[in-house]
């Protein structure tokens, strides 16, 4: 069946398709990543955001959301880094219920060998590539997969109608 739809953008699709099923492969998996310990891709991203956000005492619930995941997702991370040693909770005097999470000096060792690893493992080949595109077209690029981004947590958040038993009835 030809696929119409997609006009001159099939390969588009098919190379999201392919980095989605990739990541979604290994996303949970505990890994080194050239580091003295384990852990998965969504626990080093939870981290990254933790690392980036520092300054701002932003709140874990706001983190979740900016990183596109789920709270509770955001949550488990934060535990399992919190439990490695690599962050640190806090909250603020007169206010315990608000929960902020700040790297410890192990997680930024940690992080600084992630980042020396996957840059010679794959981000090296992908910035160079990237340093011979326009502005406009990183712009570009940076659009569509956010645009596609959004659709995925919107669809993974929105309702789906409730499941029902039908009944098999017996050949007659």
């Amino acid at each position: 069946m030809k696929l119409d739809w997609m006009g001159d953008h099939r390969e588009l699709v098919e190379k999201i398709i392919k980095y989605g099923n990739a990541y979604s492969n290994t996303y949970k998996l505990q890994r080194s990543y050239g580091t003295d310990m384990t852990f998965s891709a969504a626990q080093i991203q939870t981290l990254e955001y933790i690392l980036e956000a520092e300054d701002q005492e932003e709140k874990m619930s706001e983190m979740a959301a900016r990183l596109g995941v789920s709270r509770s997702t955001f949550s488990k991370n934060v535990k399992n880094l919190t439990e490695k040693g690599l962050l640190e909770k806090y909250h603020l005097s007169g206010n315990r219920k608000d929960i902020y999470v700040k790297p410890s000096a192990k997680g930024r060792e940690v992080y600084t060998k992630y980042t020396a690893f996957v840059r010679e493992l794959c981000f090296d080949d992908i910035f160079k590539l990237a340093d011979q595109i326009t502005e406009a077209d990183k712009k570009s690029f940076i659009r569509i997969m956010d645009l596609f981004a959004d659709v995925l947590v919107w669809y993974g958040e929105k309702e789906q109608e409730p499941r029902k038993l039908i009944k098999i009835e017996p050949d007659s």
